[in-house]
């Protein structure tokens, strides 16, 4: 390791430009992208901001973790999907209710009520072709000024990392999972 002396001067200039809402994306293989979207919706909603966050792989009954806190503290939270594809006993259905879902989102983030929404995994359904990529990029575009999105996912589209304000590539250098180590209840659901 290498050690460093603290700056003693700021490392940047404040930024000029107007406050606005911002699209920002967590993607990559790397894990960590649900937890910083979901680390996004607690600062947001401490500072008394309206929250919601749409999970387009998870089934509406789930109770992982966050959804159990998320409840708790009052952040509507809705899952729009049937698990992931290799869970799925019927694909089609599974596009269907990520495009049922999609609506719901969509609807949400043009009408201006929410200052963050999070689209958990939508990555999954746009790169298997059950989203219109052209009205998620449209949406995103036109989205009231003061809304910020953030998107989930591995792989995301290079259109959405274009237009994006911020976009963080979790990369994977080493995961328990490869060494055999199952997931943790409270770590990894």
């Amino acid at each position: 390791m290498q050690i460093e002396t603290p700056p003693s001067a700021k490392p940047y200039e404040k930024p000029e430009g107007e406050r606005r809402g911002l699209v920002i994306v967590n993607t990559g293989d790397g894990k960590g992208k649900s937890t910083a979207a979901f680390g996004l919706a607690l600062r947001a909603h401490g500072r008394g901001k309206a929250v919601k966050i749409y999970q387009f792989m998870k089934v509406p009954t789930a109770r992982f973790g966050e959804h159990r806190m998320f409840e708790h503290i009052g952040i509507p939270i809705e899952g729009l999907g049937d698990g992931f594809s290799w869970k799925s006993q019927d694909l089609e259905h599974s596009a269907q209710l990520a495009r049922n879902g999609w609506e719901r989102a969509k609807a949400a983030i043009l009408g201006g009520e929410f200052f963050l929404i999070v689209l958990d995994e939508i990555t999954y359904p746009l790169i298997y072709g059950w989203l219109p990529l052209e009205d998620v990029l449209n949406t995103l575009a036109h989205r009231p000024a003061q809304v910020h999105v953030c998107l989930t996912g591995r792989r995301c589209p290079s259109e959405i990392v274009e237009l994006a304000d911020t976009v963080t590539e979790m990369t994977k250098v080493k995961h328990a999972f490869n060494a055999g180590v199952p997931a943790q209840r409270g770590i990894e659901d």
